[in-house]
């Protein structure tokens, strides 16, 4: 079709608008790619400008005019020559929307017959968007075919034969009934900060060497100033002045080289007041016990006769935070249900999302009052993602599988909690991460769905839970160096450092994959109180202790390699310490479950 320039500004003159060169030949553009003539294009073009109250005429105005009103148009029309092409199910589902819809219009000017009807009678308090969206099956919500070319199931996974199978219980987990309550359950959910949670963005890359430093000082002066207090130690001796009687030094531990610590590479890096910084080596011989890596801040005592090595004789052991003391606004409850995952959800020689939506139907059917599932939702390991065989953006895809999860559990009304990873494709992997951004959440389920940032500290009806997707106890595990007399539990040792060490990552230098930003570090990757609970998630085996009065679960992941993975889920119940009795956890019961 031809399309007049002359007649279009013609046409928009009769409206008094004026119209540049450059935006007449773009609506000339868009009038023989969506097929209008001049009159029809520029009435559109008048109407939406109206409707909008935009005043004048700008390429911003056309490219909207474009995306909000042409496009959707043209979704909507039906296709030449009797072929659809290729349409997602997602897609299908929103075209049956708006016919169900147009259809619903026409019959409410219109008689009803006395006959079958096929669909029920609407109201403003159910209307029919609502209606069909809350019984879509998370299947119809999913549609791996339309962003990779081989999204064929995973056989392993498909023939799995130890499904739902427990394998592993803590506490008095047998009779326990692992329903929650769903939309009868009243929820308290908040985030504590210390002093404040991370909620947006942040620039990061633009950290310089002495605020490294400085951060790493300030845990180095925290810790020993608790730790001098609690043993009563008068003062600390400078590491580098010789002494004949022995001596209390405080500092970090580090390498000696770029290796791996061992026990003959330990240094200790003294704080700023008392040692200006400087290193001295440490001699382990005399220590029957000792559990160390580096970053870790410690108080050693030891003789150090010449002033160029430490002799330790004694390793001081570190203190652990308060736990949380509920207060009358988080309110009292009987019990609850909190299931734990971690992605990644979709197995690695497929992108179907099979376990996920497994994962929904568990949910559906148990009902837990609070889901907390944690990233990759897109994992930047997985094989199609590393070989860009993907064919939709990395956060379409992402969009599409929270939209799955969000609208696939609506039913169950439990509350949903997202925690991020820095192997999220679609994010920035730096550390502390914000929670993610989603734009799309329906009004209806904006008081059920969290996010959150990696790490946080979240409060659950006033029990504490401390979250991370970091897979730290492989990092700590693969640069600690101990000692023991008799057995000692490794992963027991690593958890007691977290909490002991008041951080999400004690470590340093991090391991090389982790960006860390050490100033938003400070602020928001600390713990500011012991809590009650820790997930922990990780690629080494699931487990679930207690460690210092602190329940610490690693849930493993959903999917291992080609083959299933498992879930936890936790079962609460607040227990009053009568007179002098000792804590209580408030987690009575946990299992980790087979996908």
């Amino acid at each position: 079709m031809s399309v007049s320039a002359q007649r279009l500004l013609e046409e928009l003159q009769i409206f008094d608008v004026d119209c540049e060169a450059g935006l007449t030949d773009k609506l000339v553009e868009l009038c023989i790619l969506y097929g209008q003539n001049e009159e029809g294009m520029v009435a559109e073009l008048i109407a939406f400008c109206t409707s909008k109250q935009k005043v004048g005429l700008t390429s911003e105005t056309l490219n909207s005019f474009e995306h909000e009103c042409l496009s959707k148009k043209l979704s909507r029309a039906p296709q030449d020559g009797g072929h659809a092409g290729a349409r997602d199910i997602v897609s299908i589902q929103e075209l049956i929307e708006v016919e169900e819809e147009e259809e619903s219009l026409l019959n409410s000017y219109a008689t009803p017959s006395k006959g079958s009807q096929k669909r029920a009678i609407t109201t403003p308090e159910t209307p029919l968007t609502k209606r069909t969206m809350s019984t879509r099956s998370p299947h119809q919500l999913l549609s791996p075919s339309s962003f990779s070319p081989s999204a064929t199931p995973s056989q392993k996974y498909s023939s799995r034969n130890n499904r739902g199978e427990v394998v592993i219980s803590f506490g008095s987990a047998q009779g326990v009934s692992w329903s929650g309550r769903g939309r009868a359950s009243n929820i308290s959910l908040k985030v504590l900060g210390c002093p404040e949670s991370l909620t947006g963005s942040y620039k990061s890359m633009f950290q310089k060497l002495p605020d490294i430093r400085d951060v790493l000082t300030c845990k180095i002066e925290e810790l020993g100033s608790e730790l001098k207090e609690h043993y009563k130690i008068e003062a600390f001796t400078p590491v580098l002045v010789p002494a004949q009687e022995p001596v209390i030094l405080l500092g970090q531990i580090g390498c000696d080289t770029n290796g791996k610590l061992n026990s003959k590479s330990v240094i200790l890096e003294g704080d700023r007041e008392h040692s200006s910084g400087a290193q001295i080596p440490v001699d382990l011989s005399e220590l029957k016990e000792y559990s160390l890596f580096p970053g870790q801040v410690v108080i050693m005592e030891g003789i150090n006769t010449t002033g160029r090595k430490l002799v330790a004789t004694r390793l001081y052991e570190g203190l652990p935070l308060p736990f949380y003391q509920p207060t009358e606004e988080d309110g009292d409850f009987e019990q609850n249900v909190v299931l734990v995952a971690c992605g990644p959800y979709t197995t690695s020689d497929s992108i179907t999302y099979d376990p996920l939506l497994d994962l929904i139907a568990i949910i559906n059917r148990d009902q837990p009052d609070v889901c907390i599932l944690f990233g990759p939702f897109l994992d930047a390991k997985h094989e199609q993602v590393e070989n860009c065989l993907l064919t939709s953006p990395f956060e379409d895809i992402f969009k599409q599988c929270l939209r799955t999860i969000i609208e696939g559990t609506r039913s169950s009304g439990s509350h949903l909690v997202f925690v991020p990873s820095v192997r999220d494709v679609h994010c920035e992997p730096v550390y502390p991460q914000p929670p993610f951004s989603y734009s799309d959440l329906a009004r209806e389920d904006r008081k059920r769905v969290h996010f959150v940032s990696e790490p946080c500290n979240l409060s659950i009806n006033g029990v504490i839970f401390g979250l991370t997707s970091t897979d730290l106890l492989f990092h700590m595990g693969a640069e600690e160096i101990s000692s023991a007399s008799g057995t000692s539990d490794r992963l027991s040792r690593i958890l007691k450092h977290i909490l002991t060490q008041r951080s999400y990552y004690p470590l340093y230098p991090p391991q090389e994959d982790m960006a860390i930003d050490y100033e938003n570090f400070y602020i928001y990757a600390q713990l500011p109180i012991t809590p009650d609970i820790l997930i922990i998630p990780s690629e080494l085996k699931y487990f679930v202790k207690d460690v210092l009065g602190c329940v610490c679960v690693n849930p493993g992941r959903l999917t291992k390699g080609q083959v299933g993975g498992t879930f936890g889920r936790l079962f609460l119940r607040r227990q009053q310490a009568v007179g002098g009795e000792r804590r209580q956890s408030p987690c009575t019961a946990a299992q980790v479950v087979r996908i």
